[in-house]
C-alpha cells in the first residue's frame, strides 16, 4: 500500500557512451530530486558536470546495497524523491537496482522509470540478428563450473541471445559459447557503444576466437548470439531417431496407448520420411 508522504524513487536511465544520449526529462528529474543514488559518484559526476546539474549525490552499488537500501527507503519514507542511476544505462540491469525496487515496493514506495539508453538493446539492433524474441543474460558467472552449468542450459535456446562481458574474460567465454553452441554460430562482438571506437565485428564463434586471439580485446563487449535455428533443432530431433528402428520406434507409441496409424504417423513426423516409407519398412518387419 502506497505511503501518501513518501517520495518517489526514479528510475533514470543515463548514456551508454556518447553522454548526449540522455533525455530532457531525465535532465529535469537529476535536477530536482532531492539526492540522486549513484552506482560510482565519480562516474556520475563527469555526467552532472557536463549539464550543470548540482543535485547530492550518495552511492548505491553491489557493495554497500544491504545496509543502503533500506537507509535510502526511509528518506524516501520521510518525503524525499531520489533518483537512481547506474554507471551507464538503465538501473535494474545487471545492477543492484532491482533490489532497492524490491524495497520501495514492500515499503508501499512509489517506482517510476525515466527510460533511455539501454546496452542489450543497443547491441541487439546492431548485431543484424533475429530480434523477434531474444533473451537477456547479462555476465555469466567468474566460476568456471557456474559458468559452464549456466551455458548448458542454454545449449537448445532458439532465442537471440546476449551477454555482457570484460576484455579480460572475453576470449575465454567465446571460447565456451563455441563448445556449447559450435564453432559456426554466427555472432556479433560489439564494443564501445556509443563511442568515438564503436565496433560491430558480425562473424561466426570459430572466427571471433581466432581474431581476437590476435588481436587484445580493448573495452567493454556486449556479444549477440545467434539462437538455434528451429530447422537444424528438427534435422537435430530427426538425428536421435537413426539408431532406433522403425519397428521399436512403432512400438515406443503403442505402448503410449497409440493406435497403430497414430503411432506410424507420428513417427514419420519424428523421422521427417513420408508415413508410406514407415509403414512399408514395419510391415516388411512384423
Amino acid at each position: 500500500m502506497k505511503q501518501d508522504t513518501a517520495g518517489t524513487l526514479y528510475l533514470c536511465a543515463t548514456p551508454i557512451g556518447n553522454l548526449e544520449d540522455i533525455t530532457l526529462r531525465t535532465l529535469k528529474l537529476l535536477e530536482s530530486v532531492d539526492v540522486i543514488a549513484a552506482e560510482d559518484t565519480r562516474n556520475t559526476l563527469k555526467l552532472l558536470n557536463r549539464y550543470e546539474i548540482k543535485t547530492p549525490m550518495t552511492s548505491y552499488h553491489e557493495h554497500n546495497k544491504i545496509g543502503k537500501g533500506p537507509f535510502l527507503v526511509e528518506k524516501l519514507l520521510s518525503g524525499e524523491n531520489i533518483a537512481l542511476v547506474t554507471d551507464a544505462g538503465m538501473p535494474g540491469i545487471s545492477d543492484p537496482g532491482a533490489d532497492l525496487v524490491k524495497l520501495c515496493y514492500e515499503a508501499g514506495v512509489s517506482v517510476t522509470v525515466a527510460p533511455g539508453a539501454s546496452a542489450a538493446v543497443v547491441a541487439l539492433v546492431l548485431s543484424g540478428l533475429d530480434t523477434r524474441r531474444f533473451v537477456f543474460e547479462g555476465f555469466l558467472p567468474s566460476d568456471k563450473k557456474e559458468r559452464r552449468l549456466v551455458l548448458d542450459t542454454l545449449e537448445k535456446e532458439h532465442r537471440t541471445m546476449i551477454f555482457y562481458e570484460a576484455p579480460h574474460r572475453l576470449l575465454d567465454t567465446l571460447e565456451e559459447l563455441a563448445r556449447v553452441f559450435g564453432s559456426n554460430r554466427e555472432s556479433a562482438a560489439i564494443r564501445e557503444l556509443t563511442k568515438k571506437f564503436e565496433e560491430v565485428r558480425r562473424e561466426s564463434l570459430e572466427n571471433q576466437i581466432a581474431y581476437f586471439k590476435e588481436n587484445t580485446p580493448k573495452g567493454e563487449f556486449v556479444l549477440v548470439i545467434e539462437g538455434l535455428s528451429l530447422e537444424t533443432q528438427k534435422k537435430e530431433a530427426q538425428a536421435s531417431w537413426e539408431e532406433v528402428s522403425i519397428p521399436e520406434h512403432i512400438q515406443r507409441y503403442l505402448q503410449q496407448g497409440l493406435t497403430e496409424k497414430d503411432a506410424m504417423k507420428q513417427a514419420a513426423k519424428d523421422r521427417g520420411v513420408s508415413k508410406r516409407d514407415i509403414y512399408k519398412e514395419y510391415k516388411t518387419n512384423e
